[in-house]
């Protein structure tokens, strides 16, 4: 009986985790646009100075209040439609799935990068980081063509 309440709850707010669910993919995206962008400034800064001590800040604050939180919320929100939707057994969303969990691999990367920077080790170049920075944009596109087109 309680979970059919359980359950029966959580289809009634159906609408509402999805919006949260592409509210917080948003935030998360954005944040993973940027944050590569910021790695590059930041190398390009004089190691030991005023400027490169404000990117490692800016970094930190961007990871810590924007997208790991975001992240976090994504998998909750996430999860949860796919137990509302039991979308679990779709093709379309094990895809999607598998590129989700590849884009939380590349975001524990950049953090990790992130904190290898503030130590003044600069293991990229920034023309690698450039190219790091399209990942996110092209996971996007192709978790938004699995999720409206479902081509499989």
């Amino acid at each position: 009986m309680i979970a059919h309440d359980l359950e029966s709850a959580l289809n009634l707010t159906y609408a509402w985790i999805k919006a949260a669910h592409i509210i917080f993919v948003i935030f998360w995206i954005s944040g993973m646009f940027m944050l590569p962008r910021f790695y590059v400034y930041h190398q390009e800064a004089t190691p030991g100075s005023v400027e490169e001590k404000r990117w490692i800040e800016r970094e930190r604050r961007l990871r810590n209040i924007i997208i790991t939180p975001s992240m976090l919320l994504v998998w909750a929100f996430g999860l949860t439609l796919a137990y509302i939707t039991g979308a679990w057994h779709e093709t379309w969303f094990q895809a999607k799935f598998t590129i989700v969990m590849l884009l939380s691999g590349y975001h524990g990367y950049m953090v990790g990068y992130g904190k290898k920077l503030a130590k003044g080790v600069r293991p990229a170049s920034g023309k690698a980081l450039r190219i790091m920075n399209e990942i996110p944009g092209i996971a996007t596109a192709l978790i938004v063509i699995l999720v409206v087109v479902r081509p499989f």
